[in-house]
């Protein structure tokens, strides 16, 4: 990560999704450890000015709550929207330093993200989830698999709740987020 925020790099993410109302969100935004969290605000398919709407209330409590706040979509909208720094495949930086997160499903994307050279990388889906119904599970093995191949650290994501934290670093987890298992 970069240096303005290597001391401090959550180890918990929350993890937008529509599925989520509002107000849910909102309070798992504001029940998140102070100082030692982050949240990935996507909402991708929500209407613009409703998303930007949420995004501030989100902000709101970020701040006040010391959070690290990650936009889904490109740098330049994480720059103008006052987010800490941008969820997303597009490797194209902001003209302010940012950190940058990306998705990864399989070994070709823990490959591309480090080409990418982002911040960290969100290795999914651990297990079965309720946000992508259907979707293969990597499962311990071969998540460790590709969280030793990544050149960032490695937050691990799917089906995931608190008490599963511990034995994370075990299989090459950095950290983990969750949708459910923090909203819930």
């Amino acid at each position: 990560m970069t240096r303005r925020y290597a001391k401090k790099r959550p180890t918990i993410w929350l993890m937008t999704d529509e599925r989520v109302s509002d107000d849910a969100l909102l309070a798992a935004a504001a029940c998140l450890p102070k100082g030692r969290a982050g949240i990935v605000f996507r909402h991708y398919r929500t209407e613009p000015a409703a998303r930007r709407a949420l995004f501030a209330a989100v902000a709101r409590i970020a701040r006040r709550r010391r959070l690290v706040l990650m936009l889904g979509g490109t740098a330049r909208a994480a720059a103008a929207w006052g987010a800490d720094g941008w969820h997303g495949r597009h490797a194209r930086r902001a003209g302010r330093p940012l950190l940058h997160s990306a998705p990864a499903h399989d070994a070709r994307e823990v490959v591309n993200a480090g080409r990418m050279r982002v911040d960290l990388m969100f290795l999914s889906p651990l297990f079965a989830t309720r946000s992508h119904p259907g979707a293969a599970a990597l499962g311990r093995v071969r998540f460790s698999a590709l969280a030793r191949r990544a050149e960032a650290p490695v937050i691990a994501l799917g089906g995931l709740r608190a008490s599963y934290r511990h034995g994370l670093c075990l299989i090459g987890a950095d950290g983990w987020a969750a949708v459910d298992g923090l909203v819930d």
